[in-house]
Parts: structure tokens; sequence; C-alpha cells
């Protein structure tokens, strides 16, 4: 996503609305939209300025919402940017909890095990977030407690269970809609039935209409990552997750959208941890050693042997990578970068929160204040902005009520037009 384009999300304005605000044509405004031709000074200061205006014009938030299992705030930075107010927060990780509070305001605690809030000590909310953990439904989650004939799904007293919290919670406090994530592997776990027991319970015991949909980050950011979205209204809606409008992927980012360019063109400001040098050099350290190299080589040759498809992801700029997971800061063999006449190298987290959209052009580059190790742990596990801020937008018109006709505000029928 161009800077520009970026920008103007953020004002929620159409091209054709923007284009008689900046003097320029559409025609034009969509050039600078595709990073075709590169915009204007003065339209960037100007977007710059609507956004700052759309903040500080605002006599209160659209709307409420609580955020469990937060992790880093994903799906919370997705509803921050359509004028959301986040008024309770629950996450249980302290090296999560560090991070969230670097990047996010907070008027409120962080609490830590949900199991032990009593639902009537959460404030009232328009909208629910959770991205209840996915441990429990993933195929690497199944298999790992399948081979220690540990029960998962539902059956896993630690996590599985913790869906029915947010039930709970949804059950008390009627908010209008909510929103869950998952891994893609929930629709087929114990052949099909978690996810029956949870469609059960959202619609025909708590009364919601409810959509959902699995959706592959790929045409947002370079990255192959499916993932289960679940949005459920209270009243009677025709929203659906149908309805929202995925960019082409022929047109998608690839991995030098994400990479430190390694030119001297990257400020090093929110970068001295990963890089060095003039020209902006990765760092040594994330380059494979021989060791791990050649082990990666061997165990891939070996399955390969077997006729299975296990082994290392090795991406150049123009490609686009597997799904970053948690466990990343164990090898990297997932995502591998590409290097002249030495060993590929792991990202570094900086790339990996571009690879996941917690920093984009133009907006605040996303505060990192933990190790390394942690925050691979914390990016693998989180989801991808950029696609719960398309979510969000589509979801908009239902979330918020006002005196305009039909309970659609102007902005936001220009949101409905151009997706």
């Amino acid at each position: 996503m161009s800077e520009f384009s970026a920008l103007r999300e953020r004002t929620g304005l159409s091209i054709e609305d923007l284009s008689t605000q900046l003097g320029f044509s559409a025609r034009t405004l969509y050039r600078w939209e595709n990073g075709e031709t590169r915009p204007r000074k003065a339209a960037i200061t100007l977007l710059n300025s609507l956004v700052e205006s759309e903040s500080s014009d605002c006599d209160g938030p659209d709307f409420r919402f609580i955020d469990l299992f937060a992790g880093i705030g994903g799906l919370r930075r997705g509803f921050d940017s359509i004028g959301g107010e986040c008024v309770f927060t629950s996450e249980w990780n302290k090296y999560s909890v560090q991070t969230y509070k670097a990047n996010y305001k907070c008027d409120h605690e962080v609490v830590g095990d949900i199991t032990q809030i009593p639902a009537n000590q959460i404030p009232k909310h328009d909208l629910l977030l959770a991205g209840f953990p996915c441990q429990p439904f993933s195929i690497a989650g199944v298999s790992k407690k399948n081979s220690l004939n540990r029960p998962h799904g539902f059956r896993c007293d630690t996590q599985g269970t913790l869906f029915f919290d947010v039930a709970r919670i949804i059950e008390h406090h009627q908010p209008k809609t909510f929103l869950l994530e998952n891994v893609k592997n929930l629709v087929n776990h114990d052949k099909g039935n978690t996810f029956r027991v949870i469609h059960q319970i959202l619609t025909k015991e708590l009364g919601y209409h409810v959509s959902y949909k699995v959706i592959d980050a790929k045409s947002w950011v370079p990255q192959h990552r499916e993932r289960i979205f679940i949005a459920g209204f209270r009243d009677d809606s025709n929203f659906s997750l149908d309805d929202l409008i995925i960019p082409a992927l022929e047109n998608g980012p690839k991995m030098s959208s994400v990479l430190h360019p390694q030119d001297g063109s990257e400020k090093l400001e929110s970068c001295a941890r990963f890089i060095h040098g003039k020209k902006g050099r990765v760092l040594d350290k994330y380059t494979l050693s021989d060791k791990l190299w050649n082990y990666l080589q061997g165990y891939a040759e070996k399955h390969r042997l077997k006729g299975n498809g296990f082994g290392f992801g090795l991406v150049g700029p123009n490609d686009i990578s597997r799904t970053l997971s948690a466990r990343y800061y164990k090898d990297g063999s997932e995502i591998l970068i590409k290097q002249r006449s030495r060993n590929p190298r792991r990202l570094t987290p900086r790339e990996c929160a571009r690879l996941m959209g917690f920093d984009q052009p133009g907006r605040k580059k996303f505060i990192i204040p933990v190790s390394d190790t942690q925050a691979y742990k914390q990016f693998g596990n989180a989801v991808v902005v950029p696609v719960v801020e398309s979510i969000a937008r589509l979801m908009q018109p239902w979330l918020v009520t006002s005196e305009f006709e039909g309970g659609v505000r102007p902005v936001q029928k220009e949101l409905l037009a151009v997706g």
C-alpha cells in the first residue's frame, strides 16, 4: 500500500471527493493510489492535515469496543482506524502487554486471565474483538498434542475452552456486533464438529446473525496467511464477509516492499537494532550459521526423498512468503531471505512488523520494545492489520448509528461505494 493510499483511507474520503479537495484529476489520484507515479508533496501535506483534523474535530468515539486475547493489538489497530475507542483489554502474556502499552493509548488496566474476570466487571461496549487462542485448533497444534497424547480443541482445558469465556461475555453484554479470528483449520477441526459447536452457540444460543470467511492476506501483504474471521450482529443484518473487496492478487505487494533496502535510503531511528553502516546493511546476526544452514538443507532433502513437502522456505524480493509463525525465532526456516554469496538470513523484527502490516507507509512506526525472540513470537501470533482494517471499514456502517439518513454517515456511504 502506497503512502498516499494509506493516508487517503484514514481520511475516509473517496478518490472522487479527494480529487475536488486537492485540485488534481481522479485519474492522477488513481496513479498515486496504485504507486504508478509519485504524489505531489503538497498533496501528502494536505492529506496529513485532513487526518489530524479528523482526529481533533471528533466529539467522541463513534463506538466502544473491548479487545480480548489482545496480543499486540492487531484487531484493535483495525478498529482504532475507524473511530472506535477501546475500553477494556485482556492479555495474559507480560511481553505482549509490554508491546501493547508501548503502542496504544490505555486509559484502562490491561487485565490478565479473562477466565477470572466476571462479565459484569467489563465495561459496556458496542463491539467485542477476540482472537481467541488458536493452538488447540491449528494443524501444528493438533499434531503436537496428538504426538504427546494430549487433548486438543474444546478438550484442551487450558486454551480450547476459552471460546466459552467469549460466549459468556457476549451473553451478558449483548454487544451490537463481534469479530472473532482464528486459524483456518478451525473449520475442519474434529471433522467440523468444533466449528459446528461454535456456530451453534453464537446463532442458536446467543441469537446472533453470523457471517464467516477464510481470508488469505496475500492480497494485502506479501505473505500466504489464511485465517478465519467470524462476524456476528445482534439485530437482523444483511452484512456478509463475502462482500469484502479483496485487492487483485496480481497487483499485490512482493517481499521487496517489506525488506530493508540496504542502500542507505532507510532512516536508522526505527531500525538501529537491525541494520548498520551508511548503506543500512542488515546485521550479520540474522544470517544463518553454516551449521544451521547445512542442517536445514539436510532436513529438507531427507523429507524430499520420502515424498514429503517439509523444508525451508527461501524467498527473494519478487516473491510471496510462507506463513510467519510464532516458532520463527527457532530457526526462521519458513521464511529465509536469499543473499548473494552468503547463507540466507532471517527476517528482522522490523521486517516482520511490515510483513504483518503493523508498519505501513505514512504512519507512525510500530514500537518493538521487546527482544527479538519475543518479537518473533508476537508477530507470528498476530493478525495482518490491513486485512482487519478492510473488515472494519466493511462493518462500519452497521457499527455506527447517527442522525443521518439510514444511520449511515456520508463518509460511510463513500466507503461503501469504494470498498
